[in-house]
């Protein structure tokens, strides 16, 4: 059982970094030594794969969590990339951050807003937004439009 919460670690890791699963190890022990590496990749395997919550809530839950902490400004821009993936739309992206400007201050989260705006320039935009959102969140100066 423990070998197969390694394999899912692997899987998830191979997935948000956009690479090889016999390349995960091998990235942590460059980076920081494969004992933190043997414990993340364990530790992702329970955390990334069960049935309680999907993938796009697990995102949220992660992102969230990282604009909390603060500091973690490489580690935030991987998981946006990963939400986007999993399906949250720039839209909660901007709810979310606006949300946690009242709980953990605008300064924290300005600085999580830039990162957010940054990664969604960089896959293309505002993905999964209905028809007019973009328009009507730029006409409310929070998005930039197309």
């Amino acid at each position: 059982m423990e070998d197969d919460r390694y394999e899912r670690g692997l899987k998830a890791y191979a997935s948000q970094f956009g690479i090889a699963e016999s390349a995960v190890a091998a990235y942590f022990a460059d980076r920081y030594g494969s004992r933190f590496g043997e414990e993340a990749i364990n530790a992702a395997g329970g955390a990334w794969n069960d049935d309680e919550l999907t993938l796009r809530d697990r995102s949220i839950v992660v992102v969230v969590a990282l604009i909390t902490q603060g500091g973690v400004d490489d580690r935030l821009r991987g998981h946006v990339r990963w939400a986007l993936e999993h399906g949250v739309t720039a839209a909660e992206l901007d709810a979310i951050l606006a949300l946690l400007a009242v709980y953990v201050g605008y300064p924290r989260a300005s600085t999580a807003g830039e990162i957010v705006r940054e990664e969604l320039n960089r896959v293309g935009g505002h993905r999964h937004e209905p028809d007019g959102e973009t328009n009507r969140r730029a006409a409310d100066g929070l998005t930039q439009p197309d």
